[in-house]
Formats: structure tokens, C-alpha cells, sequence
């Protein structure tokens, strides 16, 4: 949807205090929830800034400083509604990858993976995979906060930027798997068409 904007001269009451003014109409839940995503948000950002000196791929550099600063605008857009209650210096972006979704299906022979015990150890694999749950972790977060934030503005934020988590994710497990890191497996096809077959539309659109 990606608009933000709400009517600013809405009156919100508290049982026991009265007025509530935009800067303070946000529930309990919401301020614990979102607090947590912009916590996850700015480790995040850090995570980026910390990892970054040790990529050795150019395309996996380009995807992390794209990421690194459209997750910066959209953080810094949250605080602002959060803080003020009211619509954001701008409307959240959308975020688009530069990757093709075309992946490779079948899984390669590999050595198993184990948790490295020197940090020379990094790599790529390791770089683009933390980025990915980064932005798993995210998506998560957020759309817990949506679901409990009485704000209409700080919650069509939120609303609006898990898309942005959802294709952030994508791109990176689409250059994950172009590099054999993220592997997907196929069932077989006839075990494939009967779970494709296992739900069927129904007509019409009311309750008899």
C-alpha cells in the first residue's frame, strides 16, 4: 500500500487521563513490540557494517550496501512515526531486487557444515546467510508489532515495510542459491502433482 498518512487531528481518549496526544497514542503492547523491532532493526544495520570488510564478492557487496541503506531511510522513517505518533518525513519505499528469481532445484554433494572456530573462517556462504536471517528476523518482528499497534500511522509503517524484509530475503536466497550455499530440493513429480491437486476452488461467494 505504502501510504502513510492518516488524519493528524484525530482525538484518542484515556479512561482514566483523558486526551491523548499523537505523540503519546500508542498502546502497551505497541511500545514494547516496536521497540524490539527497531532494537532488531539497528543489529541489523550494525550486523552490515561489521560483516562488510570481509565480503569478497562484488555482487554480494552491491546487495549488502543497496540493503544496508534502504534499511537505514526505513529505520529512520519508523523512529520518526514512532517518537511523533504522526506521518513520516516521507512514505515507506519499496524495495526492489536486481536479482532474476530463477532458481536451481536439486541438491549438489557438499562437505557438512559446522560452526567455525577461527575468524579467519568467514566467508561469503557465512556473510550472505546472516544477512538472509537478518532479514527473516525482521519480517518477523514486524509483522508481530503490526498485529498489536493501535497507531494507524507507526502501524502502516510496519505494515508496509515487511514486503520489504520478505524481498530483501529473497534476493539474498536467490544469490545464496545461484552460488550453491542455499540448496532446494524437489519432490517427485507425482508426489509434487497430488499435493498441487489436494485443494480445489469453491463457487460461489455466500453461506447457504
Amino acid at each position: 500500500m505504502n501510504q502513510n498518512s492518516f488524519s493528524q487531528g484525530q482525538t484518542h481518549q484515556n479512561m482514566q487521563t483523558g486526551n491523548v496526544t499523537q505523540q503519546m497514542n500508542h498502546g502497551g503492547h505497541e511500545l514494547f513490540d516496536v521497540h524490539e523491532v527497531l532494537s532488531c532493526m539497528v543489529a541489523g544495520l550494525n550486523q552490515k557494517v561489521m560483516l562488510r570488510p570481509h565480503v569478497k564478492d562484488q555482487e554480494l557487496l552491491t546487495i549488502l550496501d543497496r540493503q544496508y541503506a534502504f534499511s537505514l531511510d526505513e529505520y529512520n522513517i519508523t523512529v520518526e512515526a514512532f517518537k511523533t505518533g504522526r506521518d513520516p518525513s516521507h512514505p515507506t519505499s519499496t524495495y526492489k531486487m536486481q536479482l532474476g528469481n530463477d532458481f536451481i532445484y536439486g541438491l549438489k554433494p557438499g562437505q557438512p557444515k559446522k560452526p567455525m572456530q577461527n575468524a579467519n573462517e568467514i566467508s561469503d556462504e557465512m556473510i550472505s546467510g546472516y544477512l538472509l536471517g537478518s532479514s527473516k528476523t525482521s519480517a518477523t518482528a514486524k509483522t508481530s508489532a503490526a498485529l498489536e499497534t493501535t497507531n494507524p500511522v507507526v502501524r502502516r509503517v510496519l505494515a508496509d515495510s515487511i514486503p520489504n524484509c520478505i524481498e530483501m530475503a529473497y534476493e539474498l536466497s536467490i544469490y545464496q542459491n545461484k552460488h550453491h550455499y542455499y540448496q532446494v530440493p524437489q519432490l517427485p513429480q507425482q508426489d509434487m502433482q497430488q499435493i498441487l491437486n489436494s485443494f480445489a476452488p469453491v463457487q460461489g461467494q455466500q453461506i447457504q
